[in-house]
Formats: C-alpha cells, structure tokens, sequence
C-alpha cells in the first residue's frame, strides 16, 4: 500500500501551495469583512472571481475529476493531499472549481448523466459559470435514513412531478446555482434501495421556491449558505431524471465516496490551519510571566493535536487508496471510518486553537470560530456518526460471523 503521489501530483501541489499562499491567504480575511460588511452577503465579491480566472490559467482548476480531458486525471490518492491545502481556506475551493457540493454534482453528472443533461448542466459547471445543490435531506423525518425520504418524483407520462420540502441543501444561496439534484421516491411499492430518483430541476421551474436561508450556529456560509426549499407540483420532462428511475441509491453510493475522501481531507486541511495559530499564539502570548505552551497542560494537548491529525491523515489516504485500487463496493468501511473519526478530530483541535485564543477564538476576528462550526457540521452531514459507526461495526462483526 502505497500513499506517495504521482509525478504529476506533485507538480500540481506545488503549484497549489504557491498560488494559495501568494493569491489566496494574504487576501481572504478581507475578502470575509467585506462580505460580512455587506448589507446582502449573498453575492460573488469581483476579487474571487479574478482569482478563480487566475487559477484557471495555471491549470489548478477542476483537479478532482479523473478525467484527463476534462480535469487533470489525478485518482483519489492524488487529489487527497490538494483537497487538504485547499481546506486550510474556507474560498480556496471554490477558487479551483472544487467546491462542494458542485463537485459531487458534477461527479454524478461525469459518471451517470446522459449527453443531453451533460451538455446542459455539466459543461457550465466544470467552467465554473454556474453552481449547483443537492436537495435530499428533508425536515419532517430523520433522514440519517435516506429510504424515510417522504418527498416525491412521481411519473406521470413523458413528465415527472415533484412534491415535497428539502432543506440543509448548501449551495442554493449563491447568486449562480442554477441547478438543484433532488432526490424523490418514485415507486413505494419497489426493494427499499430501488424506489428512489434523482432528478435534475432548474430552479427557475415553476413550483420550486427557496423558502428561507438556514444558519448553522449562527453563520449563514454566505454566498453558498443552506436552504429550505419547497416543491410544488414541479414538472419537468422525464429526461431530467438522471440515469432513469429507481437509481437515486446506487448514484448516491457512488457520489458520496469520493465526496466524502475530499471533506475528510479539507477538514485535515483546517485542523492543520488551525494548530498553527494554536502554536503560534502559545508561543507569543504570556500570562503569569510564562508563554501560554508552558502553562496549564498545552504542551501536552499540542502534542496530541499533532499525532490525531497524523492519526486523521493516514486513515484517509487508506481509505482514497482503497477507492482507488477495491472501488466503493469494497472500501465502505474505510469510508466510513474517516467520516466519523476525521469531523470529531478537527473539531477537538480548532476548539485547542479557539481556547488559547481566548476571546478572540469566538469572534470573526479570526477563522476559528467559523472552522469549528464547519467540522461539527461534518458530524451530521453526509451520514452522522453514528450511522457510520454502525457501518463500521456491521463490517468488523462479519468478518465472525
């Protein structure tokens, strides 16, 4: 088992590491005050997409599609280290066109669109013209289990109708999304992981309204943000639905595997970013005559910060190998071993940072407040913990049975 980096890999992280640290990290806590300052925080401020311009002539655009055409063809294991040093910023994703959910959309797209749906939707997306979200998770049942989905994408004819509320579906507050994946039961009567569809729905389709912005503890992610969005008797050809009927499970299982790799890795990513500061201001600042990494056990807590992150790191580059050379069918424990052990590890090591910030560490006048709020996210989206526990145990007690 192998983790280093192709030739090609390598070449494309040094150049990431330049332009992050040239072009992106000396601007963005000016980019944040401005958005905050804004009495519409839900627009693309001119500077990201001069950025985004800009990466885009240095080739660091697309890097997660295995597509050499398309993308730059790097496997999971490759894309793993770059989706970490993007992750150290909260606009550095979307700067390369590697933002969530864009990218798992964009994935379902690649791997299960047809040419159609592709030259309408994918196209744009993989020129960064647009953006998109995904609709699944609904507020009336627990829906840690997707066969409770209650809303609906019934066939009548050559058309599909909707009806149903989703919400926590990030990206519908960016001033481009275009385009939403919904996911709706098609045929109740079917095997439980054979009744539901994926459907395409431009979200200027008549019935579809974006009933509010959800704030997660207080911050709103804007201009991307999380929605609750109604559908209303929402007609659309039957070609929206993507692949046909009764294959919104098999799609999401093929979505949420790479998905999942590249939030682990952005979190690492923060959790690096974070430890940094944490260390920076330990050594800095004194109180009691003595540097705060000599008082109270932090030297102790440091240390464990650093092997937890080391711990993190090499469990998803198992688990991206693993896709890689097994495919999902056979790397689902490992997928979901990282998606419970990763969000709980950045989360313990920003809330490090944010204490030896003291004050500061709550407010915007930093980036720990809002990356602790993004790590205990990750602990329910894409799956809870304790689903991905259960997965977990299911595949160890197996291997007795």
């Amino acid at each position: 088992m192998d983790f280093s980096p192709s030739d090609k890999a390598r070449e494309i992280a040094r150049s990431l590491h330049r332009f992050m640290r040239d072009e992106v990290e000396p601007v963005e806590p000016d980019h944040h005050h401005q958005l905050a300052a804004l009495d519409n925080p839900w627009q693309v401020l001119p500077l990201i997409e001069e950025l985004k311009a800009r990466a885009r002539e240095q080739g660091l655009w697309n890097l997660f599609l295995p597509d050499e055409e398309l993308g730059q063809g790097l496997s999971n294991l490759d894309y793993a280290p770059l989706a970490e040093r993007m992750g150290r910023s909260l606009i550095a994703p979307e700067i390369f066109n590697c933002n969530a959910p864009d990218t798992g959309n964009m994935e379902v797209l690649y791997h299960y669109g047809s040419e159609e749906q592709k030259a309408r939707w994918l196209k744009p997306l993989l020129a960064g013209e647009i953006r998109s979200a995904f609709c699944m998770t609904e507020p009336g049942v627990a829906s840690s289990d997707a066969t409770n989905m209650e809303a609906t994408a019934v066939i009548e004819g050559d058309e599909v109708v909707l009806n149903g509320r989703k919400w926590w579906s990030t990206g519908i507050g960016h001033p481009n999304c275009k385009v939403v994946i919904f996911m709706g039961l098609t045929d109740s009567e079917a095997e439980r992981h054979y009744r539901h569809s994926m459907v395409l729905v431009p979200l200027v389709t008549p019935g579809v309204k974006v009933e509010r912005m959800l704030n997660a503890m207080g911050y709103h992610d804007a201009p991307l943000g999380h929605g609750e969005v109604s559908f209303s008797n929402v007609r659309l050809p039957a070609t929206a639905i993507i692949a046909g009927p009764g294959k919104g499970f098999e799609i999401a299982q093929g979505r949420l595997g790479p998905g999942r790799i590249h939030h682990c890795m952005r979190l690492i990513g923060l959790a690096e970013m974070a430890l940094e500061r944490a260390c920076r201001r330990a050594l800095e600042r004194e109180a009691f005559g003595r540097p705060l990494a000599k008082l109270g056990g932090n030297a102790e807590r440091i240390a464990e910060a650093r092997i937890a992150i080391e711990q993190a790191r090499l469990l998803v580059l198992k688990a991206a190998w693993s896709l890689d050379h097994r495919g999902i069918a056979r790397s689902m424990s490992e997928v979901s071993q990282i998606k419970a052990a990763v969000p709980s590890m950045a989360q313990e090591v920003i809330d490090l940072a944010m204490q030896l910030h003291g004050g500061g560490g709550l407010s915007d006048d930093y980036p720990l407040a809002a990356a602790w709020t993004a790590a205990r996210a990750l602990r329910l989206a894409d799956g809870p913990d304790e689903v991905h526990r259960a997965l977990v145990a299911r595949f160890e007690l197996g291997k007795y049975r």
